[in-house]
């Protein structure tokens, strides 16, 4: 890491075996951990938390502060997992006073010109296409796939293992396991293909499928729908998520069935 074109701060804690390419810079209150390898022309800044093996390449910015007019300065961190990848001109804000930190999870692929606001909340495995963008404090779960120029408003939440297409403005919730698209978003069938490259069953799929079919294309309201999952069908992992996730979400849940697969 001997890197005489490149600034690091003396209160930066690089671990080893960690590469720093020419005209990066990294300031104080940074933490990176070991084999990660940081390309030319990156800005790191105070509150970066940097895991193991990670790759940054050139003209990223990470823990700037956050784009809030309520933002006051306060000590909060950008986080990212081992393993993971953050490609050309990705930005990522630390937090504010809501959450404290951004998060970042392990083995992620954030594509160039994506953007995560401040709050932010990734799990481990997600895939960001080029471009797409999360306003603050959006919530993901684990494998999700965002394809290219997709844009999440604030405070929404994605379930686990859903894929939206590419251009998707999100307003609403996104269950999880399920395929999301058009204007308004709206549910166009469950993910089985990411299912299926995960170890998912055919009949883990199929209980899926049924579950979306009473939510989504038997005219109940979500209420209705959710009971009626919860008093008929067998009670799985898969579907106590998706019960709670309706349950649980603040911003409601995005339209039903479309008609398209």
């Amino acid at each position: 890491m001997n890197q005489p074109l490149a600034y690091v701060h003396p209160g930066a804690k690089i671990a080893k075996n960690v590469v720093i390419e020419p005209f990066t810079t990294i300031h104080n209150n940074v933490e990176i951990g070991e084999g990660t390898w940081i390309g030319s022309n990156v800005t790191i800044m105070e509150g970066a938390r940097i895991g193991k093996n990670c790759k940054i390449f050139p003209g990223a910015v990470i823990s700037a502060e956050p784009q809030d007019l309520k933002f006051e300065g306060e000590d909060t961190t950008a986080e990212i997992g081992d393993n993971t990848t953050i490609r050309e001109c990705v930005t990522i804000n630390r937090g504010t006073k809501d959450r404290y930190r951004t998060i970042i999870g392990k083995n992620c692929l954030i594509q160039a010109y994506s953007h995560i606001a401040h709050d932010c909340i990734v799990g481990d495995n997600c895939i960001f296409s080029n471009s797409s963008t999360l306003a603050g404090h959006v919530t993901v779960g684990d494998f999700v796939v965002l394809a290219g120029m997709v844009a999440v408003h604030q405070f929404c939440t994605i379930g686990s293992h859903s894929f939206i297409t590419g251009g998707t403005l999100v307003r609403k919730d996104v269950p999880p396991y399920i395929k999301a698209a058009r204007e308004p978003i709206s549910y166009v069938g469950i993910n089985s293909v990411g299912l299926r490259r995960r170890g998912f069953d055919s009949e883990k799929i199929r209980e899926i499928q049924n579950i979306y079919r009473v939510l989504y294309q038997k005219n109940y309201n979500n209420s209705q729908a959710i009971d009626l999952i919860e008093t008929e069908m067998e009670a799985t992992p898969e579907r106590d998520e998706i019960i709670q996730f309706v349950r649980n979400s603040s911003r409601g849940i995005m339209k039903g069935y479309t008609g398209v697969y």
